[in-house]
């Protein structure tokens, strides 16, 4: 096991004020039903963003965050943010970030990585550290997800949710901290869970609004199949790299998608349901945002604590997936 390089040394979240219960798709005339949604996503509410801006969402975790590891936004060395739907394209959700919580020395910087995205971030940071590039790292995960969503697809718009979390990652002074990590990705899966429309291959137009292109789409069936065996495989490989087994684990933190993909890749992994965390039945899918907003949840709860052992896991459009162990 390889002697950790950095740690998280406070968590924080954020989520919208808005709830939308499955109850409430009736009023905006989506034909479904509370058990059709529970039963095949486990998905009981969402918080859903109205006046919040993906940047309001990440400084109120960053400053969490921030004030839990005893940071001030000055000795922020870097500004690591994962995100599918930022406030604007052009500059990156980072740097408008780094304006608001006033980290004017940060390097500042998005990472793609759709679901993912907080482990490849959590990845880079750490690795920043590593060659010595930096010895304090804010690592966010946040989505506005429903700006992104066809309100009239019901294949998906029952699924996802908005919120952030974020995590301050330092340099490592003891035995705890980051203990391994996977990623990989295969983009020839890319079409099977993308926004066809709205980049520069096939920019916004008259006809993109028409056919709701700029929206999510989705295969669900093997976005199924592929996220319980790569997030299955992802999970083997960062118990083998770090040389622990699955008894080794206090707590799996998957990315919450669905409660059955969750079920699924815990069977694959020898970890008992009691040993995972599951909050999607609250949050719904917020993609780059869901581990972190877990992750912090679970301390809070009592979960977890110093010294435990968490194993993170996630599948995202890419398709990408990763893996990461860490002892809080």
């Amino acid at each position: 096991m390889k002697r950790p390089i950095a740690y998280f040394a406070g968590m924080g979240r954020a989520v919208p004020s808005t709830v939308m219960s499955n109850f409430d798709f009736a009023a905006i005339g989506i034909d479904t039903t509370d058990e059709w949604i529970v039963e095949r996503t486990g998905i009981k509410q969402r918080h859903i963003a109205k006046t919040e801006s993906v940047t309001d969402l990440a400084s109120s975790a960053s400053r969490i965050a921030m004030q839990r590891a005893g940071v001030q936004p000055g000795e922020l060395d870097i500004i690591v943010v994962a995100t599918a739907s930022p406030d604007r394209l052009l500059p990156s959700a980072a740097v408008d970030l780094q304006a608001a919580i006033g980290a004017s020395r940060a390097a500042a910087f998005d990472v793609g990585a759709a679901c993912s995205g907080f482990i490849y971030s959590s990845t880079v940071a750490e690795a920043m550290i590593a060659v010595g590039n930096a010895d304090t790292a804010l690592v966010v995960g946040v989505e506005r997800l429903s700006s992104i969503t066809d309100w009239t697809d019901r294949s998906t718009c029952v699924l996802f949710g908005d919120g952030a979390g974020a995590g301050v990652l330092k340099r490592a002074k003891q035995h705890r901290g980051i203990l391994s990590t996977f990623v990989r990705s295969d983009g020839t899966l890319g079409d099977l869970l993308c926004r066809p429309s709205g980049g520069g291959a096939r920019p916004f137009s008259s006809e993109v609004l028409a056919d709701k292109s700029q929206f999510i789409k989705m295969n669900g069936r093997e976005v199924f199949k592929n996220a319980v065996r790569s997030m299955s495989e992802a999970a083997t490989r960062a118990l083998d790299m770090a040389k622990l087994t699955s008894a080794d684990i206090d707590l799996m933190i998957p990315h919450q998608a669905n409660v059955r993909i969750i079920e699924a890749t815990a069977k694959h992994a020898n970890i008992p349901m009691s040993k995972v965390y599951v909050n999607v039945d609250r949050f719904g899918n917020t993609s780059a945002a869901s581990i972190p907003i877990a992750l912090d949840e679970a301390i809070e709860h009592g979960r977890v604590g110093e010294g435990s052992t968490v194993l993170l896991v996630a599948f995202g459009a890419g398709f990408t997936w990763g893996s990461m162990i860490v002892r809080l």
